[in-house]
């Protein structure tokens, strides 16, 4: 049994349906769908067995039309060959489990006594990771059972690789930037020499890959009731803080509360705390994903100018927010990179976690505080500053800027090594430098 999670649009059916193809081997493949009933979707898959399964015994879920998830499953273990593998895929699991709250329990007892036994592939496979996720915790009927597989997007590496960047690291970084490393619009960004030519485009047609994706994602994963939509657009427009947040949603503390708790638990918003020694407590939100990020800051405002054909108008805000948008986006990027790369590179210090830090009253921020671990820390490992400008290096001023911010971290001294990240290149001396290029060395 393999349980398949990752980000809707991420690739994984596709994936998974091409490792089926290639299997060659008897399978069922159901997809799930958001039916009134549980009977409903019983009907759905009698049908689909009906049109695409190749299991040698089919005829025995046909002719019996199975009433129950308990008959189905009991059905399509009938239905296996006799020697030889099969596969069966039963995909958006969760949707089922919405529609039958005791499938859980119904799959694990028949996995224990039937299909377990015998040379079956079973592959559940799900867009709602918390719920993913949850199916092999303790306490769980599947818990012990179950392998996992996560699909993730595309990394940097993967991007630059796709749209030939190798010698441009620095524009893979704005192509992972705007579409999260989702495939299908990187196959897309594929077909356009530059990424500001891929986004002109996709701008141009309120019916592209940029423009509803996103849209089609939020309206799956994210329930409009706990408001989580209001406080989306305010995190997306750039606020970060609780309060702030709250004032830009206009909704009570209180239930802002349960709509970030229900945000984080889903991974569609992160919470991220000052690093320092001692520890902080004063947590600020972005969203996880950077496409959807790009999305709720920049396209989905433009999208009534986009439906009343005026792309231009919606190209004008693109280049005014873009280089404001792109210098907060990257901080993100660049901490996992960081972080990926410290355990190898001995100018970090041995850090196990990248944030940054700032007080109260936000002033000043500094980009990057490396520790020595995420929770309860002892010791900051080093202290820097992101420079994501175009052309421009990161200069002497940028570090006489970061010096004297540094001073404020809690934990930092004089020989707390500083560094220095840049677009392009590092101009200022006595600093670990990274640029674009450095940094695309973090994936493997």
């Amino acid at each position: 049994m393999l349980v398949v999670r990752g980000r809707r649009q991420v690739g994984k059916s596709r994936l998974v349906s091409e490792f089926v193809r290639h299997a060659s081997v008897p399978q069922l493949y159901f997809t799930g769908s958001l039916q009134p009933t549980s009977a409903d979707d019983l009907g759905l898959f009698h049908d689909e067995v009906a049109r695409t399964s190749t299991l040698p015994g089919r005829d025995l879920i046909l002719a019996a039309k199975p009433a129950s998830w308990d008959a189905a499953l009991r059905l399509v273990a009938a239905a296996l060959p006799e020697t030889g593998p099969a596969i069966v895929v039963l995909d958006e699991f969760p949707w089922l489990l919405d529609r039958d709250s005791g499938l859980e329990g119904t799959l694990q007892t028949v996995w224990d006594r039937v299909l377990e036994g015998r040379r079956v592939l079973l592959i559940l496979i799900g867009s709602d990771l918390s719920v993913m996720q949850a199916l092999t915790t303790h306490g769980r009927p599947l818990f012990g059972r179950p392998h996992e597989m996560v699909v993730r997007p595309f990394t940097v590496r993967d991007t630059a690789r796709l749209l030939h960047l190798g010698k441009r690291p620095a524009d893979a970084f704005d192509a992972q930037l705007v579409t999260g490393g989702y495939p299908r619009l990187l196959v897309e960004a594929s077909r356009h020499e530059t990424t500001r030519q891929f986004l002109v485009d996709q701008l141009g047609d309120e019916n592209s890959l940029m423009c509803v994706i996103a849209g089609r994602v939020l309206d799956a994963e994210v329930p409009s009731e706990a408001q989580a939509h209001a406080v989306l657009r305010a995190i997306g427009a750039g606020e970060r803080t609780f309060g702030n947040i709250a004032h830009a949603a206009a909704i009570s503390q209180m239930t802002l509360q349960r709509a970030l708790e229900l945000l984080t638990h889903k991974g569609v918003v992160a919470r991220d705390q000052p690093a320092c020694v001692p520890p902080a407590n004063q947590p600020r939100y972005r969203i996880e994903d950077s496409y959807l990020r790009f999305w709720l800051g920049i396209v989905q405002p433009s999208i009534a100018l986009i439906e009343r054909g005026r792309a231009d108008l919606a190209v004008e805000r693109l280049d005014a927010a873009w280089g404001p948008w792109r210098g907060r986006a990257i901080e993100a990027i660049v901490r996992e990179a960081l972080q990926r790369l410290a355990s190898a590179d001995p100018r970090l210090g041995g850090a196990a976690h990248v944030s940054g830090w700032w007080p109260r009253n936000n002033n000043p921020e500094v980009d990057l505080v490396g520790v020595d671990r995420s929770n309860d820390p002892r010791r900051v490992c080093f202290v820097g500053s992101i420079k994501w400008r175009e052309e421009s290096p990161f200069d002497p001023v940028d570090l006489n800027k970061l010096q004297a911010d540094a001073t404020r971290v809690p934990g930092v001294d004089h020989a707390t090594p500083r560094v220095a990240v840049a677009r392009t290149r590092v101009t200022a001396q006595g600093v670990t430098a990274f640029t674009a290029k450095d940094l695309i060395d973090a994936w493997p």
